[in-house]
């Protein structure tokens, strides 16, 4: 985690274009000759990726996956959410496997995702973030252990104009410090389909809520607990980076810490004991 700038390698996948026409194919064919290696075989492991309107960001996602250091296999999946933009023209030109989801919703999207996913284990990845090269592999670490059914990884924001990196640090630890307290009895509470991973057999017994509201990710966690553990990865390697749009929704980035301080104290309490049957649908991506 970067305290002063944002990491070098993010740099890498900066693509400025105001539309993806403005995208050189050269782009394209360096990021497809990338995704060829890793994507040669049977996959162990299907990353799954939910995409609503999010024609620059999605390149942007796929080429830092493309990256992956992994010894196995694995596949990239993007589900076109019923996007208005020009989403799938980008998908068209990368190699992927590619669906379409007319219901709104990450829920939908994931359900119809994991449904046709080839690997043994998945990913969830958000189509607004940037992955390092070691975040597969890092999160199939702790995920292929004994009796673990579901991992989770943290996660950083990318600083922009009003966003310093320096503040953003110190939101970031105390959020980390947080996860920390949920993980004792609602780990559901941190898993973010920014950075998710679960087994698909069991993860198609549960199933993911396939209507539109934010908690989807908690809630099939919640499922999958019966079923073993819950683990937080907390390899920096496996530090996943995003946008701080979640935050710009809120105001200021003093905004948006109030707002999320007053919100923990609130439901503190309920970090400790025995979890409750809807818990994860208090959860909302406002959270992050």
């Amino acid at each position: 985690m970067s305290l002063i700038n944002n990491p070098k390698w993010l740099s890498n996948f900066a693509f400025n274009y105001e539309r993806p026409e403005h995208i050189p194919q050269k782009i394209f064919n360096e990021v497809n000759q990338d995704l060829d290696k890793i994507q040669n075989g049977k996959p162990l492991i299907s990353v799954i990726i939910a995409a609503w309107n999010e024609e620059i960001n999605i390149l942007k996602c796929i080429a830092s996956i493309a990256k992956t250091k992994f010894p196995h296999p694995i596949e990239i999946i993007v589900v076109n959410n019923n996007s208005a933009d020009a989403t799938q023209q980008t998908m068209d030109k990368l190699h992927i496997k590619g669906l379409f989801e007319r219901n709104q919703g990450c829920g939908p999207a994931r359900q119809l995702g994991q449904e046709n996913a080839q690997g043994k284990y998945i990913l969830l990845a958000d189509a607004d973030c940037l992955y390092p090269p070691q975040w597969v592999n890092e999160m199939y670490q702790v995920l292929s252990r004994p009796n673990v059914v579901c991992v989770y990884g943290r996660y950083s924001f990318i600083s922009e104009p009003g966003f310093p990196r320096w503040q953003l640090f110190i939101l970031e630890k105390l959020k980390d410090i947080v996860a920390e307290f949920r993980q004792l009895y609602r780990p559901y509470f941190n898993t973010y389909g920014l950075s998710m991973g679960y087994i698909r057999e069991l993860g198609l017994k549960v199933g993911f809520i396939t209507t539109k509201f934010w908690g989807d990710d908690g809630q099939l966690c919640l499922g999958l607990m019966k079923y073993g553990k819950v683990k937080q990865v907390r390899s920096h390697k496996a530090r996943v980076w995003t946008g701080p749009r979640t935050l710009q929704r809120d105001g200021s980035l003093y905004d948006a810490f109030m707002l999320r301080i007053k919100r923990e104290l609130k439901r503190f309490h309920k970090y400790f004991g025995s979890k409750l049957p809807d818990d994860a649908r208090h959860k909302s991506k406002s959270g992050n």
